[in-house]
């Protein structure tokens, strides 16, 4: 282990202690985090308009304070991307994390304070490392790179003292030294926004590397190793990078990709780190190896509020505390920030797996769902019965996406499934037929409805060209970390334009 590797691993591990602190007092933390967020902004125009000087409790914020969407907090970032100041947030903001959240056409511009930067996003990518250290004390992470996938950013168009782009180029543009020191590529490479070029340039800048780590979106990351290997003439990833040791992951769900990854890099005790951010914040790392539940973190300038799944459908729904979360129960949540975000709906679904300490597994997004007749299909549904069919037909999945077939006067209703796969089922009918087992198997409602083919009938699953889902994305003007296929849907806008764009593509 070389000198700089065993330091910054030293250093790493001291964080430990703080981690440990918000394990054994979690709603200590809150209390604190909470009561600095609504002391540092009191006389922020939005904290005088709810009086936040006046709020002593909890309670009190979530009564005084409707929980906000996007659109409902937009007002007060537009005014602030147009160069108003002590808005949301006391001091200046600079930067502003352009998100779709999905493919859909509008964007979100989340602003990023110094605060969430400092606090919030560099904190977790230290967390990171310190709790792969502590699980890895032979690390030698530190002797190479860490090659990381990032976006773009460009001057704001409507004041030019601010800026606009991908939360991954964001945080590249602002990293201290100590990170940037164990980056790959350089930043003009990492922030091009040409996306065919990017990857074309990564691989030419770090074939020849010691790349140690990677971290980033899979879909743009495998996309990464497999130019590395066509420009090497390679097999296998440890061909060119016989010292990688861990992939740091986020964005979407791994498990569809982890297969491939795993075959493609031909590296045994290859580690993957799962983590949750997103351009609003950063909250949740893995801390167990052998384990994909995530530990919420605590102390990163976020405080945390809970809708139970009975009250998601409601104009004004109902929060509980994080004290008041249970296991195995569905939540939507909520979160004031240090970025300016008050009671916000960021949209994604989570389930607690453990109190003690605070785990959880994410489950989807508020409105990715499929729910034509009843059923409550959820992303994690999705996921569990897509790893059972392909583990069953040795198949391998790129992309896929799923919508209802609507019933009709002739017709029962169904659910189609258009799927890129890396390696095909061996039958794609016993694909389905498993596909749709499993799904009976984790949802009682979608089991009902498949009763006696009562008012769904077995799925359709259609296999899509190669590159279909990737050609979409250009199209559209997607390509980019940010944005991701929508897996499931009420409506066929998606799926037809899918399919659609698959008959224009040779099937491989």
């Amino acid at each position: 282990m070389g000198v700089i590797n065993s330091i910054l691993s030293w250093w790493m591990k001291k964080r430990m202690h703080q981690i440990e602190l918000f394990v054994k007092y979690p709603i200590d933390v809150q209390q604190d985090v909470f009561m600095n967020l609504i002391d540092n902004a009191a006389q922020t125009e939005f904290g005088k308009h709810y009086d936040f000087q006046s709020i002593t409790s909890i309670e009190e914020f979530a009564n005084r304070i409707p929980v906000q969407t996007y659109e409902q907090l937009y007002p007060w970032i537009e005014r602030s991307m147009l160069g108003e100041t002590n808005l949301l947030w006391p001091t200046s903001v600079k930067w502003f994390a352009k998100s779709s959240g999905t493919t859909n056409a509008k964007s979100k511009y989340i602003p990023i304070t110094e605060e969430s930067l400092d606090q919030c996003h560099f904190k977790a990518g230290k967390d990171m490392l310190s709790v792969y250290c502590l699980a890895n004390p032979d690390t030698n992470i530190f002797d190479g790179k860490c090659l990381t996938m990032g976006g773009s950013y460009q001057p704001n168009s409507l004041n030019t003292s601010s800026y606009l782009g991908d939360l991954s180029a964001v945080v590249m543009q602002n990293l201290p030294f100590w990170a940037e020191i164990h980056r790959t590529p350089d930043l003009e490479v990492a922030l091009l926004d040409k996306w065919e070029e990017k990857i074309d340039r990564i691989v030419e800048q770090t074939m020849h590397q010691n790349v140690t780590s990677l971290a980033g979106v899979p879909t743009w990351t495998l996309l990464v190793l497999q130019r590395l290997l066509e420009k090497t003439g390679k097999k296998t990833v440890n061909e060119v990078w016989p010292n990688l040791e861990v992939y740091f992951h986020g964005g979407i769900n791994f498990k569809p990709y982890h297969e491939e990854f795993k075959s493609i890099l031909n590296l045994p005790n290859m580690h993957f780190f799962e983590s949750y951010n997103a351009s609003e914040g950063f909250f949740g790392v893995q801390d167990q190896i052998h384990s994909k539940e995530m530990l919420l973190m605590l102390d990163y300038g976020i405080y945390y509020e809970f809708i139970p799944r009975s009250e998601m459908h409601l104009d004004t729904p109902k929060t509980i505390t994080l004290a008041q979360v249970k296991t195995d129960e569905i939540y939507a949540m909520v979160i004031s920030t240090n970025g300016g975000l008050w009671r916000y709906l960021i949209g994604d679904t989570i389930k607690f797996t453990s109190t003690e300490p605070y785990r959880f597994i994410i489950i989807g997004r508020t409105k990715h769902y499929i729910n034509a007749f009843g059923e409550e299909l959820m992303i994690n549904n999705a996921d569990f019965a897509l790893e059972a069919a392909c583990l069953v037909t040795g198949a391998t999945i790129r992309d896929y996406t799923a919508a209802p077939v609507f019933l009709t006067t002739n017709s029962k209703g169904c659910h189609e499934w258009a799927i890129e796969f890396i390696t095909p089922p061996s039958c794609l009918t016993v694909f389905s037929e498993i596909l749709d087992a499993k799904l009976k198997e984790v949802n009682s409602d979608y089991e009902a409805k498949r009763q006696n083919n009562l008012a769904l009938t077995l799925p359709i699953v259609k296999s899509l060209p190669t590159g279909v889902f990737y050609q979409w994305l250009k199209k559209r003007d997607k390509l980019g970390g940010q944005h991701k296929i929508p897996r499931l849907a009420n409506d066929r806008k998606f799926i037809e334009e899918i399919l659609a764009l698959s008959k224009e593509l040779p099937l491989t």
